[in-house]
């Protein structure tokens, strides 16, 4: 009896290892933290989230948030493949501003090895402006985006996007359509990978496959009374006092 109930009492700890978790080599393969599993296995799968700041050690990358699923085992180092990014918050929060137009971007592309992924982009202008001049901007999103990800593989595109030359380069052609405050991929998501990689790699990103376009779907609410502006002045009016009203709600 005394055996059994020492198994019982037995510290399920001890018989865990500790493996280190580290970025993909394009991020110089940055120690992520440490994990504890009993098998090897059970760790396939798990994401592990850090700020681009502990990867670069630049604080301005403070509000940018990483995520990174496990996808092989080298004795007790957990190697990871990049699984997405968005913008905090807070940050996001704090780019908005009333009187302005907010122009959202979301975008499904491929690489050039084969990783399909999910793209949402955001710019933020000076003042409000017209419906054509979004959609302008829009597209001058997509075809840059499109053209980075035909040339580049998923790790020169994610460097490119998470440290801002994307952005950039949107900012450069879209400035001269409308005055722009920020240009930013505000978020990316990995939806799928080459049949070579196996399933684990991106199984729990497809579960969550449907949360982007509600987003989306918000942004076109907060922009209406942009686009009914341009109507009339008395029309414009009525809506910067509505917009006026309702803008402490949307950021709450």
């Amino acid at each position: 009896m005394s055996t059994k109930s020492a198994k019982h009492i037995r510290d399920k700890w001890r018989g865990k290892t500790w493996y280190m978790v580290i970025a993909p080599p394009f991020f110089g393969n940055i120690e992520l933290g440490s994990i504890p599993a009993q098998e090897e296995k059970m760790l396939l799968g798990r994401v592990v989230e850090a700020t681009l700041y502990d990867i670069t050690g630049d604080f301005s990358h403070h509000y940018l948030k990483m995520a990174f699923q496990i996808n092989q085992i080298d004795g007790k180092t957990a190697r990871t493949l990049f699984k997405g990014h968005e913008y905090s918050r807070d940050y996001l929060r704090s780019l908005v501003r009333r009187r302005t137009t907010k122009v959202d971007g979301l975008f499904n592309l491929i690489t050039k090895d084969g990783f399909k992924l999910r793209i949402s982009v955001s710019a933020l202008t000076l003042s409000r402006i017209k419906t054509s001049q979004e959609e302008i901007i829009r597209e001058m999103m997509e075809k840059i985006i499109r053209d980075k990800a035909a040339t580049l593989t998923l790790d020169q595109f994610v460097q490119e996007m998470v440290l801002g030359k994307i952005a950039s380069d949107i900012y450069n052609q879209a400035k001269l359509v409308a005055p722009l405050r920020h240009v930013g991929i505000r978020k990316s998501k990995l939806i799928a990978a080459p049949a070579n990689l196996p399933k684990f790699a991106v199984a729990s990103i497809t579960d969550t496959d449907d949360e982007e376009p509600e987003e989306e779907e918000d942004t076109t609410e907060e922009e209406g009374p942009e686009e009914a502006s341009e109507e009339s002045p008395e029309e414009e009016a009525s809506e910067e006092e509505t917009f006026e009203e309702e803008a402490p709600v949307a950021e709450e």
